[in-house]
């Protein structure tokens, strides 16, 4: 069981890193001060895969429309997907993507709305960033260089996402050994270096939660990963770049009560100084964020 005395141990032995300060930066014209106001992400599945059945949208309208509600709900960028990361879920080609994504990030965009967009694949992201789209949420490894040069050329923000595999649909086991937080943090330093040198200025990093890796099906272990990573966050803000989460759902433990799990999640990756969370879930979120602002530590 999570205790305080967890907590304490965690921050005692890396306290430094407590006090780190990350980069702050506009996304589409939005400034976000990510040092003194963490943001959110509201998430919209193009994917009849998608078994969050609160974010699928099936047509552009319905899209669009339901950014517009992420938005008045308190979601500050509005992340659009076409292909599920679940494994038995249908592949994409670029065309089938584009043909999901296109419509919705203009319609999106021509309403003033913040737009990332998930995805892997060059042609994909080439299209939506001229399209309208201000963030490349890329959940891949392949062709970086490319990628971050589209990035840098629309003056776009990419989020970089620790990924053990080629993309998040070809991934085997998570390897486990020694410290994963500083395996993440190389893996995305080495990143943040290939990024910078294609002339991408706005960053954000992605630990990468998924359920997707062979061996984090048994919920127990996956659940302990995720709250470990969660709490440990602010190790990988010494990058100097801010830190965004996918909140995850713990169906096995939530069961009926499974939309009440990003807001568990989203306490514990809170303190550990996440900057921007990504959740299906936005009312709920920003009311946990709120809640969390309300408390102010006493004068010694």
């Amino acid at each position: 069981m999570l205790t305080l005395e967890h907590i304490a141990a965690l921050l005692e032995s890396h306290r430094q890193a407590a006090t780190a300060k990350v980069s702050e930066f506009a996304v589409g014209g939005e400034f976000f001060a990510f040092n003194s106001a963490p943001a959110i992400m509201g998430v919209i599945n193009l994917s009849a895969d998608s078994w969050y059945r609160e974010s699928v949208c099936l047509t552009a309208e319905r899209a669009v429309q339901r950014g517009k509600v992420l938005r008045a709900q308190g979601a500050r960028i509005i992340d659009v997907g076409a292909e599920s990361t679940l494994a038995q879920a249908a592949r994409l080609d670029e065309s089938a993507q584009q043909s999901k994504l296109l419509p919705v990030v203009r319609g999106l965009a021509e309403g003033g709305l913040v737009v990332s967009v998930e995805t892997y694949q060059a042609e994909v992201a080439r299209a939506c960033l001229e399209a309208g789209a201000n963030v490349l949420n890329l959940t891949g490894t392949d062709g970086r260089d490319e990628l971050f040069q589209m990035v840098a050329a629309h003056d776009a923000t990419v989020i970089l996402c620790y990924v053990q595999g080629k993309n998040v649909r070809e991934v085997g086991d998570f390897d486990f050994s020694g410290d994963p937080i500083e395996r993440m943090r190389e893996d995305l330093s080495r990143q943040i270096e290939i990024a910078q040198r294609n002339g991408v200025e706005k960053i954000l990093l992605d630990p990468g939660l998924g359920f997707y890796y062979r061996n984090l099906q048994d919920s127990a272990v996956r659940v302990q990963h995720q709250m470990k990573v969660f709490l440990n966050t602010f190790r990988l803000r010494t990058l100097g770049f801010p830190v965004c989460h996918a909140l995850p759902h713990a169906f096995e433990f939530f069961r009926d009560e499974v939309r009440s799990a990003e807001p568990f999640f989203a306490v514990l990756a809170a303190l550990g100084k996440t900057d921007l969370f990504r959740t299906h879930e936005v009312p709920r979120i920003k009311a946990v964020l709120d809640t969390l602002k309300v408390f102010k530590a006493e004068p010694r």
